[in-house]
């Protein structure tokens, strides 16, 4: 009786029931598919990939403004839903650095926490057009700078926009060629941040830099970022000292508590500026709140001053006693650097540490300054800006001030911090 059922077919003479094909998998095994690359994958056409990532970049940051200036305006009579939306697109302009002209005066006090914001929104806008075009991980300057380059354009026709919409409705003036410059350097700039992470290029460039350039850059930004630390707790301090001022000058505005949270959020919008400001202070230059005024530890003279809550914070007079304690912060600050710089420098290499010779340790203790200082005048420019063509035209510190003495004052203290940390490291 044969064998064979038909659930078991016949199989020819000298061929075994376990034999396989020898190109043939088994069974059980997991045939891994085929990878394609990403620039195999389906792609979005680069304008309509940085189109859309402009787009929703201005409107993730618009929206916020709207809705804080339309808390600001709000009263028993007034703040209407179109008024709340061009004061919010007035805003928005003025976060990306584009001037009001008003009839008091030219209104160019940037919020930087607005800046900020957008910067971020801008910084991910790069990051999608990056991966829609496939370019992600390709290591490409080309093709980053072409995806910064095509959301910088996209962004500038929507400030032009936005420019042409807030001069025809309202009493403010706004230059659309001035809207369209500003908004395609902060698209081109925030894109390429995050363009370059995402196609790998900032890495590339690591790998290419200098070992003492490469340390002290990092070292100048860390000595920045502890300066910018030390002045926001120096503001907040001094914010919080006059609370009672501040909630006096909030009740001051007969606008309900919708309104008052409002003028409150407007306030914490300019809290970068505030910081910068004080940092400032803390190095020595100082800053001004109008023309022919001073705000340093060594002289303060002020004015009349509007009602608004952050400047409540504002010091009576010189530091005197233990306030002059202020001065050794910022040199604390890069005394930090300087230790945490000889601290990477000699991480222990396999089983033994490494120690790093005095050139390889001062000479980026020594880039460092530069690298603060920069970051420092820079964030001064930003802070800074008029508020009218009155007294008020001159608000903000003075940039080559603030860079030079911040450059003199981390260098010194990255070079003993530095010198300090191998010192003690022997022992």
């Amino acid at each position: 009786m044969s064998s064979v059922t038909p659930d078991q077919p016949r199989r020819p003479a000298g061929v075994h029931a376990d034999a396989r094909p020898p190109d043939r998998p088994t069974a059980g095994s997991r045939v891994p598919s085929p990878r394609h690359p990403e620039s195999s994958r389906s792609r979005a056409p680069l304008p309509v990939a940085a189109g859309v990532a402009a787009v929703w970049a201005a409107v993730t940051s618009y929206l916020p403004v709207a809705l804080v200036l339309g808390l600001a305006q709000l009263s028993e009579d007034a703040a209407t839903l179109p008024g709340a939306l061009r004061a919010g697109l007035a805003g928005w302009l003025l976060g990306h650095g584009v001037p009001l002209q008003t009839t008091a005066g030219p209104l160019g006090l940037v919020p930087l926490a607005l800046t900020v914001l957008v910067f971020w929104r801008l910084t991910r806008a790069g990051v999608h057009t990056t991966r829609a075009m496939g370019a992600r991980g390709r290591r490409s300057p080309r093709q980053a700078l072409t995806a910064a380059v095509a959301v910088g354009i996209g962004y500038a026709l929507l400030g032009v926009l936005a420019a042409l919409l807030v001069g025809s409705g309202s009493g403010l003036g706004v230059s659309p060629v001035r809207a369209g410059v500003s908004f395609a350097l902060v698209g081109v700039l925030g894109a390429l941040a995050g363009a370059v992470r995402t196609t790998g290029v900032a890495g590339l460039l690591a790998e290419h830099a200098p070992g003492p350039v490469r340390d002290g850059v990092r070292t100048g930004l860390v000595a920045g970022l502890l300066l910018f630390g030390a002045g926001a707790g120096a503001a907040g301090l001094a914010v919080a000292t006059g609370g009672g001022d501040a909630a006096d000058m909030i009740g001051a505005y007969r606008t309900g508590v919708a309104g008052q949270a409002g003028i409150t959020l407007v306030s914490l919008a300019y809290a970068p500026n505030a910081t910068v400001w004080s940092t400032a202070y803390l190095l020595g230059p100082g800053f001004a709140v109008g023309t022919g005024t001073a705000v340093r530890t060594s002289e303060v003279t002020v004015g009349a001053l509007p009602a608004v809550p952050l400047l409540a914070g504002l010091p009576s007079g010189p530091v005197e006693g233990l306030g002059a304690a202020l001065l050794a912060v910022p040199v604390l600050a890069g005394m930090a650097a300087g230790w945490l710089l000889t601290r990477r420098l000699s991480r222990p290499t396999g089983e033994e540490r490494a120690e790093p010779g005095w050139p390889a340790l001062l000479g980026p203790a020594a880039f460092a300054g530069p690298v603060a200082g920069l970051l420092a005048a820079l964030a001064a420019g930003l802070s800074g800006g008029p508020l009218g063509n009155g007294r008020l035209a001159e608000i903000g510190p003075v940039v080559w001030q603030v860079g030079l003495v911040a450059t003199a004052v981390v260098t010194v203290g990255a070079l003993l911090g530095a010198a300090a940390g191998k010192l003690l490291g022997r022992r």
